[in-house]
């Protein structure tokens, strides 16, 4: 008996050690790329920005802090300084027809709208906030405290970043330029002797036109340094490849996908009443006689239900001005930044056409893919001739809005808010969102230069907050 029971412990214990579970030893390294020093280049999305403002916690789970931080555990000096702003409630200028108007970031908050409903949505930080407060959090420079290792700055475009003065016009790069009036923001990048870049720019070039519902630019394709797009790409890589010879550059999202273009339905106008139906109708008979009479397609026409809202569209081309309106198309977009009030209570939609500027049409949509096209073709060139690492996130957003995406058991979407993935603008990253981006340039990046730089676990960074 004493015999078995020897034998029985001798195969447990021989099959306890056959089975040990097989480590896989990580060891960070830079493979052919030096991460000694870091710069980061870009715009809104590159310092840091989201929720409709730059304030201090997104600065840090920005996706240039985060890779700042994986790069230290393999060879990077582990300094990334950053041009912080003040505040955590965060500081976004507006052009007002009175001058230079403050708001702090957005938060989730009870909102009451013109009907005396009540319902969470988007909110500023402070309400009515102390203007001097905000303008000195703003203009109050930090140069002495560079230089700087990110010097993404919002709002800017690609030919801007070779604009010497943009200190004067742009004032989150004014408050970190040492000579706001003549410096160029590239040539911060040369100040903390980078060996690896990364870029991300193009976005606001196309952003821009589709923001404001196609009344502002594209910036053109062709055209000197500082105009087109083209040269000044080029000319803003040869600036940072004259100092590090290695970098990653990423290309434009589908601007379209995100959850500002997506998230407010064509057809709001829900007319629960025939009476009302019947007298929207006749409104708009004379509208649609004059359409018959011009031998054009168009109709205005109502029925209970959801209805598409009226738009402007001087694309129509009518020469009748007031007759250049038309119930919107199904693909067509309407932006995040639409007063939902006018809608309910200013008959915005119905008795009034909704103002061109929150609109994005067919035609406008086109022209978004097309320029969006042509620029990520030219990033796309310009790794490979370069022989950068490329991070394809116009392929990444595309996934994310047709399927979505898992990561570390968190899902993502495009959807506002519950999405997990834009901020409370519904353009800018949430910190999950920031690290989801992090790792996709770890993941070029390791597999251009040869290296092995940990990702970091998207679960640890922090989703929306809700109250």
């Amino acid at each position: 008996m004493k015999t078995k029971y020897i034998l029985y412990f001798a195969i447990v214990l021989f099959l306890a050690g056959s089975c040990k579970p097989v480590v896989d030893d990580f060891t960070p390294e830079s493979g052919s790329a030096d991460l000694t020093s870091y710069v980061a280049v870009g715009n809104s999305l590159t310092a840091g920005y989201a929720d409709a403002s730059l304030y201090a916690s997104g600065q840090e789970y920005g996706f240039a802090n985060i890779l700042a931080q994986q790069f230290a555990y393999a060879g990077g000096n582990g300094t990334f300084k950053i041009p912080m702003m003040p505040t955590e409630d965060g500081v976004s200028p507006h052009l007002t027809p009175n001058g230079l108007y403050f708001t702090t970031k957005l938060v989730v908050g009870y909102s009451t709208d013109c009907i005396g409903n009540v319902s969470l949505a988007p909110v500023p930080a402070v309400p009515n906030p102390d203007q001097a407060k905000l303008g000195a959090e703003l203009t109050t420079s930090v140069a002495a405290d560079g230089p700087f290792n990110n010097i993404g700055v919002p709002g800017v475009k690609v030919g801007h970043l070779l604009a010497p003065g943009l200190g004067m016009l742009n004032p989150y790069y004014g408050r970190f330029a040492a000579n706001p009036a003549t410096d160029a923001l590239i040539g911060e990048a040369a100040k903390v002797n980078p060996t690896f870049f990364s870029l991300w720019i193009g976005n606001n070039d196309v952003l821009g036109y589709a923001s404001s519902g196609g009344t502002e630019d594209i910036t053109p394709f062709d055209g000197p340094a500082g105009v087109g797009f083209a040269a000044s790409y080029t000319a803003v890589l040869q600036s940072l490849l004259a100092s590090a010879d290695k970098g990653v550059i990423a290309n434009i999202p589908d601007i379209t996908s995100a959850a500002f273009f997506t998230t407010v339905p064509y057809n709001p106008i829900v007319l629960d009443d025939q009476a009302q139906v019947d007298l929207l109708n006749a409104a708009y008979a004379p509208y649609n006689g004059a359409m018959a009479q011009f031998g054009l397609p168009y109709r205005i026409e109502w029925k209970l239900g959801p209805n598409p809202m009226v738009i402007a569209d001087l694309d129509m081309g009518i020469p009748v001005l007031a007759l250049n309106i038309r119930q919107i198309e199904s693909d067509e977009m309407v932006l995040l930044t639409i007063p939902q009030d006018s809608i309910k209570c200013a008959f915005w939609g119905t008795q009034k056409p909704i103002p061109d500027e929150y609109i994005l049409t067919a035609k406008e949509i086109n022209n978004v893919k097309n320029a969006t096209w042509q620029f990520n073709k030219f990033i796309k060139e310009s790794a490979s001739d370069y022989g950068l690492a490329f991070a394809d996130f116009n392929s990444l957003m595309k996934k994310v809005s047709s399927t979505g995406m898992v990561a570390d058991g968190i899902t993502f979407t495009n959807a506002f808010i519950t999405g997990n993935l834009f901020s409370l603008d519904g353009i800018h990253l949430t910190p999950q969102g920031n690290a989801i981006v992090a790792n996709f340039y770890i993941d070029a990046i390791n597999s251009t230069y040869g290296a092995n730089i940990p990702k970091v676990n998207v679960s640890d960074y922090p989703p929306a907050v809700l109250p």
